[in-house]
């Protein structure tokens, strides 16, 4: 084994990091089974404190829903603000966030300090979460739970009678889909609504990947949850759900994770014991619940087809009745709740984005690149980019006018404009989509017929089990049995194998806390380490190869047999092929026609907010972006003012609303309209040069398009080539803006007047910034910007390429397309 030389010499090379190597390894494995021990005691502490969620904010119970009419496991609590953080304002937008109830117990929404609680927190917002208990309350269903966090949501409401916008509401994964209900069947109780790693379309996929969402096919449907219902004597085991998403992984279930904690075990453990206290803390639902989970949405797909109504079919849960904007944010990281489950219920539900348009819906959605599903909630970067991002742009977004858009979020670059108009070291802008879009995300969606006939063979498989072998089942089924089942799951097993009830393994703190005094790690450049490392990458490799044999052949099974049209004609489904069923119904299409008429006699009433933002909407539509600058500017300036002009985000809300329809349904008229309301020739001056630099606030220059539109309105209000020219003249803006102030505060105006003020005289106090690079300034400045926007894209793009994308444009009222 050693060279001649080196043993004649007394010297064997080898040895020495072969013994530092042996010396580690003993050590460190002492100390990894003694953090398995650790995680063993921590998991039965945290049953026997009754599994409180593992956020790491103090909180307060304010209201349980096992005191209401129809009890639930469900609690609303409030979080308290931790040392360091801003105190909360009741004035601001309060923050409501929905754990999953998934096989785990709450918390991860708060499980660190960045976090969502935590971003909502340190900006100022009151901030509530909706908490479960492990045990489900007896004959709880879903629609218990969705009464129940109705009644949460009420007393928010109550809680900030002043609050300028309805509390913002977070629904995490499974708590996605309960958000979604509830925001449909009572749309005045919420805000904006974030469904973030949320499945709400749960047979889309990609062929090839995604293969959850063959499990239900592939176990003959929905009669297994049942079967598990029975067998826990009328409860589901949420461990059930856990196992079935560390089979999706093996790689990381069977080795992964454990290396991962060996490898580093000297700073690893308390972040391996912080997440295992929420993975390990499975809860309990009742066995309707499970049931109604599976039957009505992961193999009956009910909910974004309107099927869902209440149990007395009195009420039916129907997304287009949603009022308030709908976040998406999802991942292609995410094999759990890939992008295609959290977006394609947009086109089961809209035809195109008119169709959005035409039912006043707000949707926007984020896609990350690649986190993972628990990344979404967990991980600090998302946390610290895309949540706060969103929490701080919700204002932005609950004015969108009406479409379809895209979030983006970039760094700042150097020399973008208006940076005094940002927040934070991001920017996100809003960039119009179409439902085409959405369905570009996908392979196609013929593949979903297949699911078609998964459901109607569950239908049958459900009936047979429900009629012949449930009773049975249940007559066998106890108390004690169900315990001893739960007991001896894996998920529980290991845990308490490895713990203080093993009194064999009593020496084991003992020796780990020797160790820790006289440990010497071994050093990463020792080739047995090295070894170590590369044979890790072998196994995983092994496993991961594994998997996608494994789920390839899934789904070759799956289709082979869900495809088959002997099958589907078999169970009664129309043969794939036939052309997918639209969701817009005619009265949808009447609604909206109704709507366009009462609108009619809009064109030509209104205040003068009413006219400033339909000037503003006129110039900027068809930009297709929206920025967060405008809107920034101009309410910077709404709050300087409020206390004199007061106008809340609501009433704004409903202006750009109604303005953008008129604009829409016909642009002429809608122009024509605005010399009716803006009379005075002077807040005509004012209103045309404040919208002029407000497009000027986020790009340097003005695209062709709105140029023209500029152009048009400044005929239609009659303003001279003269006139213009003037209030281009930078001393002529800067002296107009006292003017115009008190034109606005002295001329007389319908009722509604007062509130319109505000927005003329904001937007045109926010002139100051604009104008410091009117005319000749601007010109130096054009070229510079470019970086700005496609800074993410590609290094300072030409200002061609800015142009395109930085239509951010008008303010708020926003182009949405």
């Amino acid at each position: 084994m050693w060279s001649t030389t080196a043993v004649r010499d007394g010297k064997i090379p080898f040895a020495q990091p072969l013994f530092d190597y042996w010396l580690d390894a003993c050590q460190r494995g002492v100390l990894y089974w003694d953090t398995l021990y650790q995680r063993g005691a921590t998991y039965l502490e945290h049953c026997e404190s009754g599994k409180p969620p593992v956020l790491v904010f103090d909180y307060t119970i304010i209201m349980d829903a096992r005191e209401l009419p129809d009890p639930a496991n469900y609690a609303l609590a409030a979080i308290k603000p931790p040392e360091g953080s801003p105190a909360t304002d009741p004035a601001k937008r309060p923050f409501v966030v929905i754990d999953p109830r998934a096989g785990h117990g709450p918390g991860i929404g708060g499980f660190k300090m960045d976090s969502e609680i935590g971003i909502a927190l340190q900006q100022g917002h009151p901030c509530y979460f909706v908490m479960f208990f492990p045990q489900p309350e007896p004959g709880q269903t879903i629609e218990s739970v969705a009464k129940a966090e109705g009644h949460f949501l009420k007393r928010v409401n109550e809680l900030h009678p002043d609050s300028d916008g309805k509390p913002f509401v977070i629904g995490n994964c499974q708590g996605g889909w309960a958000l979604a209900m509830l925001a449909s069947v009572a749309p005045d109780l919420v805000g904006p609504i974030l469904l973030a790693g949320s499945p709400l379309s749960y047979w889309a996929g990609v062929r090839g990947k995604n293969p959850m969402r063959y499990a239900g096919g592939l176990n003959g449907g929905t009669w297994s949850a049942s079967l598990a219902g029975d067998l826990g004597n009328g409860h589901f085991d949420g461990a059930h759900l856990v196992e079935n998403f560390e089979k999706l992984d093996p790689a990381n279930t069977l080795w992964k994770k454990s290396y991962n904690l060996y490898s580093k075990v000297d700073t690893e453990p308390q972040r391996y014991l912080d997440f295992e206290r929420w993975w390990g803390g499975h809860y309990l639902l009742n066995k309707v619940e499970m049931e109604w989970i599976t039957q009505k949405l992961f193999v009956g797909n009910d909910l974004v087809h309107g099927k869902i109504t209440s149990h007395d079919g009195t009420m039916r849960v129907d997304m287009r009745n949603i009022r308030s904007p709908i976040m998406v944010f999802a991942s292609w990281g995410d094999n759990i709740t890939p992008p295609q489950q959290a977006l394609n219920w947009i086109a089961d539900l809209y035809d195109s984005v008119e169709d959005i348009r035409n039912n006043e819906q707000t949707i926007v959605y984020c896609l990350h690149n690649k986190v993972g599903h628990l990344g979404i909630f967990v991980s600090s970067g998302v946390a610290n980019k895309e949540h706060s991002e969103f929490a701080s742009a919700l204002d932005l977004i609950d004015v969108l006018a009406p479409g379809l858009y895209e979030a983006v979020i970039e760094d700042i670059a150097p020399d973008a404009p208006g940076q005094e108009y940002i927040e934070g070291r991001y920017i996100i802008r809003f960039e119009a989509r179409d439902v085409s879009d959405i369905l570009a995300l996908d392979d196609g969606r013929d593949d979903e017929q297949a699911f078609e006939v998964v459901k109607r063979v569950s239908e049958i498989n459900q009936g047979v089990y429900d009629r012949y072998l449930s009773p049975m089942v249940r007559a066998f089924s106890n108390e004690a049995s169900a315990r001893l089942l739960r007991e001896l799951h894996p998920a529980r097993f290991e845990r308490t194998l490895i713990s203080p009830k093993n009194p064999w393994l009593w020496w084991l703190p003992g020796l780990a806390a020797k160790v820790r005094e006289q440990r010497r790690p071994v050093s990463a450049d020792n080739p047995l380490w090295q070894w170590q490392e590369r044979m890790s990458d072998f196994i995983v490799q092994s496993l991961d190869h594994y998997r996608d044999l494994r789920d390839a052949a899934q789904e070759q099974l799956f289709r082979g047999i869900y495809e088959s049209p002997q099958l589907a004609t078999l169970v009664g489904v129309q043969p794939a092929g036939e052309e997918r069923k639209q969701a817009l119904t005619w009265e949808s299409r009447e609604l909206a026609r109704l709507k366009r008429e009462a609108l009619d006699p809009s064109f030509e009433q209104g205040t003068l907010a009413d006219g400033f933002i339909r000037l503003l909407i006129y110039v900027g539509i068809g930009m297709g972006v929206i920025d967060e600058r405008p809107f920034n500017a101009i309410r910077r300036t709404m709050r300087g003012v409020q206390r004199e002009y007061p106008l809340t985000l609501m009433q704004l809300k409903d202006t750009v609303r109604k303005q953008v329809a008129l604009v829409r349904a016909d642009p002429q008229r809608a122009l024509n309209g605005l010399s009716t309301l803006l009379p005075d020739q002077h807040i005509r001056h004012q209103a045309w040069m404040l919208v002029r630099d407000l497009l000027l606030v986020n790009r340097h220059d003005i695209p062709a398009e709105q140029q023209q539109r500029l152009e048009q309105a400044a005929n239609v209000l009659g303003l001279s080539e003269q006139d213009r020219k003037a209030i281009l003249d930078k001393a002529v803006i800067q002296s107009a803006a006292p003017r115009a102030a008190e034109t606005v505060a002295a001329k007389p105006a319908p009722a509604p007047v007062p509130a319109a003020k505000p927005i003329v005289r904001a937007a045109k106090a926010e002139t100051q910034p604009a104008p410091t690079k009117t005319a000749a300034t601007r010109k130096t400045a054009t070229k510079p910007a470019p970086a700005r926007k496609p800074a993410a894209k590609a290094n300072g793009q030409a200002p061609a390429a800015a142009k395109t994308v930085k239509p951010a444009a008008a303010a708020k009222p926003q182009k949405d397309s």
